[in-house]
């Protein structure tokens, strides 16, 4: 079997954000409580799951960190942008997610990763603004300052190597336009500012062009479009996304696959959220949550098949709401309700009351892709990495590729993907003895 060389991990290991609000702190603070032994990294699965290697009678089960070379976490190094001056610890005591005592462990860590000016417009999230923001003539402008941004924080830090999570705020919803067909049409629009070219896009573009894998945690228009696939193709760059898959639509992709494996039809699934920390601000606006909407809506349709199983599936009614209600911070409460249709078209209901905390469920998430994308960079890998498809709530494919949505099928593909990279043979199940 072909083995693509995968380059050893040297040095440190810079993880850049673009967004230091909730998100990122809760990473940072959580990378470092787990570093000092203070903490377990529960929900990263590249730091608490095991991957089975040969036939399950073999009993080769290692930690996924064992088993591929992944940076250690003593390696990794931190560095972001804000539109708010306020430094991590301060940011983070703002969010309000973790306990207070929690972030005083931590203090003067916290306090040392102080954001970059973000490049930013209020044309794009209209909830939010800040006085640390980047000015200039044009968007080529913007985005070569945040090249040189990567730089002066790679040297500072001393860093090898480095990968970009976007953990910024959700941005209105964006369709690809003409300068998004082509580099060469991208950064003609970057020259004539463009409005079809968004923040999160400079921030990609920036990345890509510094050889700097680049992940999407939010359902903007970032890096899935012609003009950046291509770019990573000639830098040789891994690029993922988009939205990170945390709450209620976690659940979904737990849900789904179990009742079309049973064949259970379903008639309805109604979805609401009471989010009220700055992501729920921000979705309060129509033109974010549009973009939210569209990443989290098409889950089911993908997982259940309805043009394959008409019977089944063929008149969902699926609708979801997300309610900026300040009260709640960063514990989100979702709330399904589901109608089920079983043997001779009785009806049944699912109630699900999901009282999560987002910024918990997304920090491994960003922990999981830094460390992946970095392996995959160093292993050759360039353009969309749709096996960490796992991670998002909309993967970003290839063209004329379906996106899968099934939770069990992207974590196989994420595990086969893997074993592919050691050497291994992927888990199929079709081999004589595989007991």
């Amino acid at each position: 079997m072909t083995q693509r060389p995968i380059k050893e991990s040297k040095g440190k290991l810079l993880v850049l954000t673009p967004g230091m609000g909730a998100v990122a702190t809760t990473f940072f603070a959580g990378v470092e409580a787990v570093r000092r032994g203070k903490a377990l990294p529960i929900g990263s699965v590249t730091q608490m799951q095991t991957i089975r290697i040969g036939p399950r009678s073999e009993n080769r089960n290692p930690l996924i960190r064992d088993f591929v070379p992944l940076a250690p976490l003593d390696s990794l190094a931190f560095a972001g942008w804000d539109v708010f001056s306020d430094d991590a610890f301060e940011a983070a005591s703002r969010a309000e997610v973790l306990r207070r005592h929690d972030l005083e462990a931590h203090k003067e860590f916290l306090h040392s990763i102080k954001p970059m000016k973000a490049a930013f417009s209020r044309d794009y999230v209209k909830r939010l603004d800040g006085p640390n923001v980047k000015t200039a003539k044009t968007k080529l402008e913007l985005a070569e300052e945040l090249r040189q941004d990567i730089r002066n924080a790679i040297a500072q830090q001393k860093a090898d190597r480095a990968v970009m999570v976007w953990c910024g705020s959700t941005e209105i919803y964006l369709e690809p336009a003409e300068c998004h067909r082509s580099l060469e049409a991208f950064e003609a629009g970057l020259r004539a500012n463009d409005p079809a070219i968004s923040p999160s896009q400079l921030y990609a573009y920036a990345a890509i062009q510094e050889g700097i894998p680049y992940a999407n945690g939010a359902p903007n228009l970032s890096a899935d479009f012609p003009a950046l696939e291509e770019l990573a193709h000639a830098k040789n760059v891994p690029i993922a996304g988009k939205d990170f898959k945390t709450g209620q639509t976690l659940v979904k992709t737990v849900l789904a696959p179990g009742l079309k494996a049973r064949s259970l039809g379903l008639k309805g699934w109604f979805s609401t959220n009471l989010l009220g920390n700055r992501d729920g601000e921000v979705l309060d606006d129509p033109e974010s949550f549009k973009a939210k909407e569209v990443t989290k809506s098409g889950v089911l349709d993908s997982i259940l098949q309805p043009e394959v199983y008409p019977e089944l599936y063929g008149d969902l009614f699926h609708r979801i709401r997300i309610h900026y209600y300040p009260p709640r911070g960063d514990e989100k409460e979702g709330w399904d309700n589901i109608d089920i249709t079983g043997w001779l078209g009785y009806p049944m209901q699912m109630k699900i009351d999901f009282l999560c905390r987002d910024s918990i469920l997304a920090a491994p998430v960003v922990l999981d892709l830094a460390l992946l994308l970095d392996l995959a960079g160093r292993a050759g890998r360039s353009g969309v990495q749709e096996w960490l498809s796992f991670y998002f709530k909309s993967p970003h494919v290839e063209r004329g590729h379906v996106q899968e949505h099934d939770l069990f099928l992207q974590h196989l593909r994420l595990k086969n993907t893997l074993r592919l990279m050691m050497g291994e043979q992927p888990l199929t199940h079709l081999a004589e003895h595989d007991e």
